[in-house]
C-alpha cells in the first residue's frame, strides 16, 4: 500500500464572496430573500415560505401585506425548476385566503401563470399546487370565465389521466367549480372530459369519486353532455356505482346524476333496453335484480356472472344474513345490503323528475316503476315516503299508471299517510289521491272501500293548508259519482267543508268553494249548508283579490242559488250587490260571475224584475213575487219585509202579488181587538160596581163627614184609579207589541187576487186554443183595472189618485194588486203575467220606460182553410189598453207605439 498524501483544499478566488449561512427568523426578511438574483435564495425562501403559509390563514395574509404575493408571482415564471415548483407551492396555498385571491384578480398575470405550470413537462408537484390554485381561484365568477378564456379546462382535463391522486382530486375539484358555468360545460364536452371523469368513479379515494360525480352531476345538465354521456355508457357505470354497498355514502350523488340523465327519452329508451331500470329499481328496493338473459355472440359475460350470482344470493337469503356476514369482500349483487334512506329518496326524485314527460311517464310505466314507488311508501323514513308519494302523484297523470298503482295495492299506504304527523307527508300523499282519483271512477270507489272517507274529512281541518287544498280536490273527484257523493254527505262532510272555506290561503278557498259546488247539488245539502252558515263564507270570497277564488265561489254560488230560500239569503248577505260589482268590473268580471247572478235572478224573479226588466216564459210569478220598480245596477235591493216596515211616502208603490190566506195574521189581529174589549168591558163594571158602593155608604157618612173632605177623598181615589188603569193598560200595549215582534213576518195577503184566480180558471183555463184564452184573459185583466181606454186618452185617465187612496187605506207603501181597480201598462201586464202563469199560458213580461210595460206571446196564425200549411208560432204582443185581447206582431208599428210614450 502506497502512503497516503493529504490532499490540500483549494481557496476560493479572491473576487468571490465567501458562504454565508443565515437563519432568520423574521418573515419580512424571507420576502426580502425572494428578490435575490440567486436561485438557491429563492428556492429556500419559498420553501420556508410554503411551509410557514401552510400552518394557518393568518400567515397567508401576513405574507400578502409584507409583499410577497408580487415576488411569488414572478418566481412562478422562473426558468428554474426548483424555484419555479416552490414558489407554485407556496402561492398555491395562499389562494386559500380570499384577501390573496382578491390581489390575484387584480394582476391579469396570475390566471395565466398557473394554467402555463399545468404543462405536461413540468412536474407533478407543480400540477398539484397549481391545480390548487385554479380550484381556490375558481370559487369567483369572474375568475371562471378569466380560466375559461384562458383554456384553463382543456388543461385541467389533462391532468385528470395523472397517476398521482392528488393531482387527480385537485383538477376534479377545479373542473367541478368551473361547471358551474354553462360555457364551461360545453367546453369539457369538446376537451373529451366526460370520459376521464367518468373513469375517476374507479378511485381507489373517495374524495376523488364524491368531486367527480359533483363534476358530472353539473356537466350532466347539459342536453349535449347528456347524449355524449349515453354514448360513453354512463349510466350503466352509474348503477354499477350503486351496486356497491361499500360506496353507499356516495350513492346519492350517483342517484342524482342519473337523475339528470333520465330526463332525456332517449335515455329512458336506452337503459330500458339494457335492463338498468328494473336493476335500479331493485337496487332502490333491496330486492335480487331480476334475471336478464344475454343474447349468444353479444360478449355479455359480465351480465351472465351477475346473474349467476343473483341466483346464489337468492338462495343464501334463505341460510340467513350469517353466511353473509361471513365474506370478506362479495361481489355486487352476491349479497343484498339496504341502500341508505337519502338514495332511496334520491330515487324517488329522479322518477318523479323524469316522469314530468309524458313520453317519460309511459316508458316509466312499462317498466313498472309504480311498483318500487308503492313499496317506498311503507319505508320508515319520512323523506323517502314524501319523495315516493310526489312520484306516484306525477306518474298518476298517465291514465294507465291510475289503474296499475290501484292494482299493484297502492291506495292503501297513501290513505294511511294522510294520517301521518309529518305536514310534508300529508301533503304529498293527498296530492297522489287527488291525481289518483281525477277522471277514474274505480279509483274514487277504491277509497270509499278503503275507508278513506273519514280520513280525507278529518283532513278539512288540519293545520297544513296545501294537505287541506289537496283534500278537498280528492273529495270533489269523488263527488262525481252519485253514490259516493251521498256516502259524504251522510257523513258531514257538507259541515266539514265550513272549516276551510274560513282559511286565509287562496288554495284552500279555491278547492273548497269548487268542493261546496260539488256537494250542494240537492236540496237537503243546501239547507244545510245554509243553515251552517256557509251562504255567508262564500258571500265573503266574492271580495278576494285571486280571480280563481272568485270563480269559484261564484260557481258554488250559482249551484246554491237554485232554490229560492238560499237565493233569498245570498241577496240578505249582500251576494247580488257583489255579482253585479264584479259584471261590471273590468278587471274582475268572469263567467261565472255572470251565471251566478243569472242563477240568483231566476230564483228572486222580484229582484230581476227589477234589475233587468225582463222576465221570460219559463219565470213564473208565484206568491211573494212583487214589483219595486226599475232600480239602477249599484242600487241594493231590499226585501218585501223591508218595505213593508217603511213609512208611508209619496213615492212609487210596491206592487205585491200573494193569493196565500193567513189566518195566522188574521188570528194575531183579532186577538189584541177581543182583548181590548174585555179589559173595556172591567173597566167600565169596575166604575159602576165602585160607583154603586160609594152612592150607599155615602148617605150613611154624609151627616158624619164633612163635604169638602169627601170630595178631595174622592178625587184621590180616582186619580189612583187612572193611574192603576193607564199602566196596566201600557203593559198589556207592551206585551202586544212584543208578542208581535216575536212573531214571523206575515206579507199581506190579497183576497181579490184569490177571487181572480177562481174565475180565470173556471172561466177562461177550459177554452179550446191558446188565442182564445190569451183574448179572454186580456179582456178580463182590461175589465177588472179600469177597462178598455181609448187612443189618445190616456193622459186623462185618472189612476193615480185611486192607487194613492189604496195606499193612504193601508197605511203601507205596499199594494197588493187585486186593491187596483184602475190600473195602466205596468198594473195590467203584471196582472195578465201572473194570472197566466197560474193557467199554464206562456208569456213574457217586459218593463219599458215611462210606466210602460208589456206582454209577448207566441202563438201560431189560425187559419181558414183546413189544408192550408202550417207555419211555427210567432211572437205578439197583447193589448190591454186599448183593444183589449188584440195581438199586434211584435215587429209591427202598432207594437212599436203600444212600448212608447
Amino acid at each position: 500500500m502506497g502512503k497516503k498524501v493529504k490532499e490540500e483544499k483549494k481557496a476560493p478566488p479572491d473576487d468571490v464572496f465567501d458562504t454565508l449561512a443565515v437563519e432568520s427568523r423574521q418573515a419580512g426578511t424571507v420576502v426580502l430573500m425572494l428578490s435575490s438574483p440567486e436561485e438557491d435564495v429563492q428556492s429556500k425562501a419559498c420553501e420556508a415560505i410554503y411551509k410557514f403559509v401552510d400552518k394557518c390563514d393568518e400567515n397567508k395574509k401576513q405574507l400578502l401585506d409584507l409583499g410577497a404575493g408580487e415576488a411569488l408571482l414572478k418566481l412562478m415564471q422562473s426558468e428554474d425548476r426548483i424555484v419555479r415548483r416552490n414558489a407554485c407551492m407556496a402561492m398555491g396555498v395562499m389562494t386559500a385566503n380570499p384577501d390573496v385571491r382578491k390581489f390575484l384578480r387584480k394582476r391579469e398575470e396570475s390566471v395565466p401563470a398557473f394554467i402555463q405550470l399545468l404543462a405536461p413537462e413540468e412536474d407533478t408537484v407543480v400540477h398539484e399546487f397549481s391545480a390548487l390554485g385554479l380550484s381556490n381561484m375558481a370559487t369567483e365568477f369572474s375568475s371562471k370565465a378569466t380560466i375559461f378564456e384562458g383554456g384553463g379546462v382543456e388543461a385541467l382535463v389533462k391532468c385528470l389521466n395523472s397517476s398521482d391522486p392528488d393531482v387527480q382530486k385537485n383538477s376534479v375539484e377545479a373542473l367541478a367549480q368551473l361547471l358551474l358555468d354553462y360555457q364551461s360545460r360545453a367546453a369539457i364536452r369538446d376537451a373529451d372530459g366526460l370520459n376521464p371523469l367518468l373513469e375517476l368513479l374507479k378511485s381507489e379515494f373517495a374524495i376523488i369519486q364524491k368531486l367527480s360525480l359533483l363534476a358530472l352531476d353539473r356537466a350532466s345538465q347539459d342536453s349535449e353532455n347528456r347524449s355524449a354521456l349515453r354514448e360513453l355508457e354512463a349510466m350503466s357505470l352509474l348503477i354499477d356505482f350503486v351496486a356497491h354497498p361499500e360506496w353507499n355514502d356516495l350513492h346519492v350523488m350517483a342517484v342524482m346524476v342519473l337523475s339528470n340523465l333520465l330526463e332525456d327519452i332517449e335515455s329512458l329508451e336506452l337503459i330500458k333496453e339494457t335492463g338498468g331500470l328494473k336493476r335500479l329499481v331493485a337496487l332502490i328496493t333491496d330486492q335480487v335484480p331480476p334475471e336478464e338473459e344475454p343474447k349468444a355472440g353479444t360478449g355479455k359475460g359480465e351480465k351472465k356472472a351477475g346473474s349467476r350470482a343473483a341466483k346464489k344470493s337468492a338462495k343464501g337469503s334463505k341460510s340467513g344474513k350469517k353466511e353473509e356476514s361471513e365474506k370478506e369482500e362479495p361481489p355486487p349483487g352476491e349479497a343484498i345490503i339496504p341502500t341508505l334512506p337519502d338514495v332511496k329518496m334520491c330515487a324517488a326524485k329522479a322518477i318523479a323528475r323524469s316522469a314530468k314527460s309524458a313520453e317519460n311517464r309511459k316508458i316509466l310505466h312499462e317498466q313498472e316503476a309504480e311498483k318500487m314507488l308503492i313499496h317506498l311508501l311503507s319505508h320508515e323514513s319520512t323523506d323517502v315516503q314524501t319523495a315516493a308519494a310526489q312520484a306516484l302523484g306525477i306518474m298518476s297523470e298517465n291514465l294507465l299508471s291510475k289503474d296499475s298503482i290501484r292494482e299493484w295495492e297502492g291506495m292503501q299506504p297513501l290513505i294511511k299517510l294522510c294520517g301521518s304527523e309529518n305536514g310534508d307527508v300529508k301533503e304529498a300523499a293527498t296530492l297522489a289521491l287527488a291525481n289518483l282519483t281525477s277522471g277514474n271512477s274505480s279509483n274514487c270507489q277504491e277509497v270509499s272501500t278503503l275507508n278513506g272517507v273519514e280520513t280525507l274529512i278529518h283532513l278539512l281541518a288540519d293545520l297544513r293548508d296545501e294537505a287541506v287544498a289537496n283534500a278537498c280536490c280528492v273529495l270533489t273527484n269523488m263527488a262525481t259519482e252519485e253514490v259516493l257523493r251521498s256516502e259524504l254527505q251522510g257523513k258531514g262532510v257538507v259541515t266539514a267543508l265550513m272549516e276551510p272555506l274560513k282559511s286565509q290561503n287562496t288554495r284552500v278557498q279555491a278547492k273548497s268553494s269548487l268542493a261546496v259546488a260539488a256537494f250542494v247539488c240537492d236540496a237537503d245539502s243546501r239547507s244545510e249548508f245554509r243553515n251552517a252558515g256557509g251562504i255567508e263564507n262564500l258571500v265573503l270570497l266574492l271580495h278576494s283579490g285571486n280571480d280563481e277564488v272568485r270563480r269559484n265561489a261564484a260557481w258554488a254560488l250559482a249551484v246554491c242559488a237554485v232554490d229560492e230560500p238560499t237565493a233569498i239569503e245570498i241577496c240578505k248577505l249582500g251576494g247580488m250587490d257583489l255579482l253585479q260589482e264584479i259584471q261590471v268590473s273590468g278587471t274582475r268580471k268572469n263567467p261565472f260571475a255572470e251565471v251566478a247572478l243569472e242563477r240568483l235572478l231566476d230564483a228572486n224573479l222580484s229582484a230581476k224584475y227589477s234589475l233587468t226588466g225582463q222576465l221570460s216564459s219559463t219565470n213564473l210569478i208565484e206568491d211573494g213575487f212583487y214589483d219595486a220598480g226599475q232600480i239602477r245596477p249599484n242600487t241594493k235591493f231590499m226585501s218585501i219585509e223591508d218595505y213593508c216596515k217603511q213609512e208611508l211616502n209619496d213615492k212609487r208603490p210596491i206592487l205585491f202579488i200573494n193569493a196565500k190566506a193567513d189566518p195566522v195574521a188574521t188570528q194575531s189581529a183579532s186577538n189584541p181587538e177581543l182583548e181590548a174589549k174585555e179589559s173595556s168591558k172591567t173597566n167600565v163594571s169596575g166604575k159602576s160596581s165602585r160607583t154603586g158602593r160609594e152612592g150607599k155608604g155615602g148617605r150613611r157618612r154624609a151627616s158624619m163627614i164633612p163635604d169638602d173632605d169627601r170630595k178631595s177623598k174622592n178625587k184621590e181615589k180616582e186619580e189612583k184609579q187612572r193611574e192603576e188603569e193607564l199602566q196596566a193598560q201600557l203593559q198589556k200595549e207592551a206585551e202586544v207589541l212584543a208578542s208581535m215582534e216575536n212573531q214571523p213576518f206575515n206579507p199581506p195577503t190579497d183576497s181579490n187576487l184569490v177571487k181572480y184566480i177562481e174565475e180565470v180558471t173556471e172561466r177562461i183555463l177550459p177554452l179550446a186554443t191558446p188565442n182564445e184564452q190569451v183574448k179572454a184573459l186580456a179582456q178580463f185583466v182590461a175589465d177588472k183595472m179600469g177597462g178598455s181606454i181609448d187612443k189618445g186618452q190616456l193622459p186623462n185617465f185618472s189612476w193615480e189618485l185611486p192607487l194613492s187612496q189604496v195606499k193612504f187605506e193601508l197605511k203601507s207603501n205596499v199594494i197588493p194588486i187585486g186593491k187596483i181597480k184602475a190600473g195602466i201598462h205596468i198594473h195590467r201586464a203584471l196582472l195578465f203575467k201572473t194570472l197566466a202563469d197560474r193557467i199554464a199560458l206562456p208569456c213574457t213580461l217586459t218593463r219599458g220606460e215611462y210606466n210602460r210595460a208589456w206582454n209577448e206571446v207566441m202563438l201560431t196564425e189560425t187559419t181558414q182553410q183546413p189544408g192550408a200549411p202550417k207555419f211555427p208560432p210567432r211572437c205578439f204582443i197583447v193589448d190591454l189598453i186599448h183593444q183589449p185581447g188584440q195581438l199586434m206582431r211584435s215587429d209591427s208599428p202598432e207594437a212599436v207605439n203600444y212600448k212608447k210614450l
